[in-house]
């Protein structure tokens, strides 16, 4: 395994930083040939846990992202790999040197036969920060990922920055999710009845998996949040929105729970939604 972290490409209105994660499965355990890191991610490999999987944490080493940054990381779990990835705590986007947009891009690759765990702690929209986040997946067919998304929107007492965030998804070479959400007041009726009213943390689980038990209609989770079943019949997709974070973070972990009943259980799930 190779650890390094370059030096930063550092300009007027920000930090330009690629941090990288590369893991493979040597026929026993998953290993880490490369972990990259970069301007304000210290990757580290968690040890203890045993079992073939590997995880990595992502630790931040500095203020980020502000306004004018522009950050990115690339992960790739190689065939039949089995890679966990976790954040040290949440990220805060803050105001910067600039009006301009901070941009932050994750990338996530999982070959055949791969699992891939995506489950970092949430990002807050601080009040003034303007931050634009992608999280693109590219899965084989045979891969199976968990991805966990939160979003809390301003610190306490305080109204969110501008915050839009969009997911895409392809598996075996087609899209299967391309979602986009945009927050804080430059997005009119983000906070009204129709969207989040006085909730402020939201939040996404998306679960694909070859073995994955059918959905035939969308479940709600107590009121607040919707496990569905996308065009794909592998994947499944939760949308959530909470007063607080632990709310929320119960709720993700209540459609995580229904998305790993067996088929043998399905019966068990509650009632799918109506039409």
């Amino acid at each position: 395994m190779t650890t390094t972290q370059p030096a930063s490409v550092g300009h007027p209105d920000g930090v330009r930083a690629t941090a990288r994660i590369r893991a493979a499965y040597n026929g026993r355990v998953t290993t880490l040939p490369q972990l990259l890191s970069d301007g304000p991610f210290h990757l580290r490999h968690m040890r203890g846990g045993g079992g073939p999987a590997a995880t990595v944490g992502i630790i931040g080493a500095m203020s980020a992202p502000l306004g004018g940054d522009r950050l990115a990381i690339d992960v790739t779990a190689e065939d039949r790999a089995d890679l966990k990835i976790t954040t040290g705590a949440a990220t805060l986007a803050l105001r910067g040197p600039t009006t301009a947009p901070a941009t932050y891009d994750v990338r996530l690759t999982a070959g055949e036969g791969a699992r891939l765990q995506w489950l970092p702690h949430p990002l807050i929209s601080a009040a003034g920060s303007n931050l634009r986040q992608t999280c693109t997946v590219e899965l084989a067919a045979t891969a199976r990922l968990v991805l966990r998304e939160e979003q809390l929107l301003g610190r306490a007492d305080e109204e969110p920055g501008h915050l839009v965030t969009r997911l895409r998804v392809r598996r075996a070479g087609r899209t299967i999710l391309d979602q986009q959400c945009a927050y804080g007041s430059r997005e009119p009726g983000w906070d009204g009845p129709a969207v989040l009213g006085d909730h402020r943390a939201v939040g996404q689980l998306l679960v694909v998996d070859p073995e994955l038990p059918p959905l035939d209609a969308p479940v709600l989770l107590r009121d607040s949040g919707i496990l569905t079943p996308l065009a794909d019949p592998h994947a499944l997709l939760a949308t959530v929105t909470a007063p607080t974070s632990s709310a929320l973070r119960e709720l993700l972990d209540e459609a995580l729970a229904l998305a790993r009943v067996t088929r043998t259980d399905a019966v068990r799930r509650p009632r799918p939604v109506e039409r």
